[in-house]
């Protein structure tokens, strides 16, 4: 009996350990600057639905009209989010066109290869699934608006 009290006792300490944690932790303030900064140049859309396609699936982490979600004001999530959003709009920017860095031309041969949109964004932002017929038309129109370095 008293090594069932120790045991939950022992389950008591670590939970509270772990909710201090998670409360010391919220006091870190990467992740919580959320700003979109002004959109300066658009590329040139091969067509309108290629656009409304990429602002319904990618615009989160690469464009500069992020919807914030609301975990992403909690750290740790709030972390792990500001790090997607900051290497996302490093790579590839639609809000900031002409930038020299801007990866446009591989954009196609991610999607294609599945690594766009990553599966544990589209299990939290379903409308970022795109069926078999609605990712091969956002390929082509990727592949029109910005090339394709794979060449496929």
């Amino acid at each position: 009996m008293e090594q069932q009290g120790r045991k939950k006792f022992g389950a008591a300490r670590i939970l509270f350990y772990i909710v201090v944690l998670f409360a010391v932790i919220q006091i870190v303030p990467y992740g919580r600057k959320h700003s979109n900064p002004p959109s300066s140049h658009e590329p040139r859309w091969g067509s309108l639905e290629t656009r409304g396609t990429f602002f319904r699936v990618c615009k989160n982490c690469h464009s500069n009209e992020t919807v914030w979600p609301w975990y992403g004001s909690i750290a740790p999530f709030s972390w792990l989010v500001q790090s997607d959003v900051d290497e996302g709009r490093s790579q590839f920017n639609v809000s900031e066109w002409g930038r020299p860095d801007n990866r446009g031309d591989k954009a196609a041969g991610e999607v294609r290869e599945g690594d766009m949109p990553p599966w544990y964004y589209q299990s939290l932002h379903p409308e970022s699934r795109l069926d078999k017929d609605e990712r091969a038309a956002f390929i082509r129109g990727l592949v029109l608006t910005f090339g394709d370095q794979s060449g496929k």
